[in-house]
C-alpha cells in the first residue's frame, strides 16, 4: 500500500473552521433554461445514436460543454466556493438507461475538468474555489425490492455498485476533483458501495481527498427511503470520516431543519452541510419551486444563526441568484463549531 498523500484541498478543514463555506446550486434547474431539444444534446458526436438522449445532463459534458461551464461559472460569480461536478447520473449503472454505459468514465474525466477549468479562472490566492466529485444515486437500490410482490427481489447487486462507483471516483479525480461528495442519498447500502469504493481507490493511489456525505430525507417520517432515521444513517456512514455530513434535496429548508438539528446533536465532531431545495415543487414557477432567493436564503441564515450549518447552498430550484442571497445572508455569521463527540472521549 502506497503512503496517503494529501490533496489542496486539505485547505478547506481550515477554512470551515473560520466561516461558513458556500456550495453551488441546483444544475439540473439551470440547464432545463437553455430548453436544450433532443438535437442539442446529441450533437455532431452522437446524431445519429439509436435512443433518444435527451434529459441525460451528464451527456452535455461532452456533446455541450459550453452549457456545462457557464453554469459553473455563473455560480463561481455567485459566490460559491464549491463546484460540484456535472456527475449525478454518471455511473455505468445510471447511463445503461441510455444505452451509455461504456461513455461513464469518460463523462466523469470531462465534467471534472470543466469544474477545475471555472473554479482555476475565479480562484485567488484570497478566495480559491474547490471542485467537488459528486457521485449521486442510482436508478437501482440494492436495499429495496423493485417487485412489491417478491421482497427479496434485486436489480443490481452491491458489487455492481461498487465497480461502477470506483470507475466514477478514479476518473473524477484524474479530471482534476479536489474533493469528493457522495449526495442525494435514498438508500444506505448504496452509500455504502460508494464508500468502500472511495477507500479502495484511496489505497490504491496513495491519494486521499477529502469527502461529504450528504443524504435525502423524503418526507415527515424522518427517514431516508431505504428506512434509516437521520441518526441511524450517521452511525452507518461515519465510519468513512466525512469532512462533512448533511442533507440535502427532497425537502425545502423550513422541513428540513428538525433533520439538521439532530445531524448537528448526533455528529458534533463533525462539519455538516446542508443544501435544500427551493421550497415545495411548484410548476408555475420560474425555477419549478417555491421560494424565491429571499425566501431560502432567510432560512439559512435562520439555520446559521442557531449554530447548525458549515456548508449551505442549494439543491433542485436553486439558481446563481439564490446562492448569491445565501453568501449575503450567512457572510456576517460564524459557522458551527466542532466539538468532540462522547464516542470519543469514551473510546480515549
Amino acid at each position: 500500500m502506497k503512503p496517503l498523500q494529501y490533496t489542496r484541498a486539505q485547505a478547506l478543514p481550515d477554512i470551515l473552521a473560520h466561516r461558513i463555506v458556500i456550495l453551488d446550486g441546483a444544475m439540473g434547474t439551470m440547464i432545463q433554461r437553455f430548453k436544450l431539444n433532443e438535437e442539442q444534446y446529441r450533437g455532431e458526436r452522437f446524431k445519429d445514436f439509436h435512443k433518444d438522449v435527451k434529459g441525460n445532463n451528464e451527456l452535455l459534458s461532452l456533446t455541450r460543454p459550453d452549457v456545462i461551464s457557464s453554469i459553473h461559472e455563473r455560480y463561481l460569480a455567485a459566490g460559491a466556493d464549491l463546484i460540484e461536478t456535472n456527475t449525478f447520473g454518471a455511473t455505468t449503472v445510471a447511463q445503461a438507461d441510455y444505452d451509455m454505459a461504456d461513455l461513464a468514465r469518460e463523462m466523469n474525466f470531462a465534467s471534472a475538468q470543466l469544474a477545475r477549468a471555472a473554479c482555476d479562472k475565479f480562484s485567488t490566492p484570497e478566495h480559491p474555489r474547490f471542485v467537488l466529485g459528486a457521485l449521486g444515486p442510482t436508478p437501482k437500490t440494492a436495499s429495496i425490492s423493485p417487485d412489491v410482490n417478491d421482497p427479496g427481489a434485486r436489480n443490481v447487486s452491491f458489487e455492481s455498485l461498487r465497480a461502477a462507483y470506483y470507475e466514477q471516483v478514479e476518473a473524477l479525480v484524474e479530471g482534476g476533483a479536489d474533493a469528493l461528495l457522495v449526495e442525494t442519498i435514498f438508500d444506505t447500502l448504496n452509500a455504502k458501495a460508494a464508500l468502500f469504493a472511495i477507500d479502495e481507490y484511496f489505497e490504491a493511489s496513495g491519494e486521499r481527498l477529502p469527502l461529504i456525505i450528504s443524504g435525502t430525507v423524503t418526507d415527515a417520517s424522518g427517514r431516508i427511503l431505504s428506512g434509516q432515521t437521520v441518526t441511524a444513517f450517521w452511525y452507518s456512514v461515519r465510519h468513512a470520516q466525512p469532512l462533512a455530513i448533511g442533507l440535502n434535496c427532497a425537502l425545502g429548508a423550513a422541513l428540513m431543519r428538525p433533520y439538521i438539528q439532530e445531524l448537528a446533536r448526533v455528529a458534533p465532531d463533525t462539519f455538516i452541510s446542508c443544501y435544500p431545495n427551493a421550497g415545495l415543487p411548484n410548476p408555475m414557477s420560474d425555477t419549478g419551486f417555491d421560494e424565491t432567493p429571499a425566501d431560502t436564503s432567510r432560512l439559512l441564515h435562520e439555520f446559521a444563526a442557531e449554530g447548525l450549518v458549515n456548508i449551505v447552498g442549494g439543491c433542485c430550484g436553486t439558481t446563481p441568484e439564490h446562492i448569491s442571497a445565501i453568501r449575503e445572508a450567512v457572510a456576517p455569521l460564524p459557522g458551527r463549531v466542532l466539538q468532540k463527540s462522547f464516542f470519543y472521549k469514551e473510546a480515549a
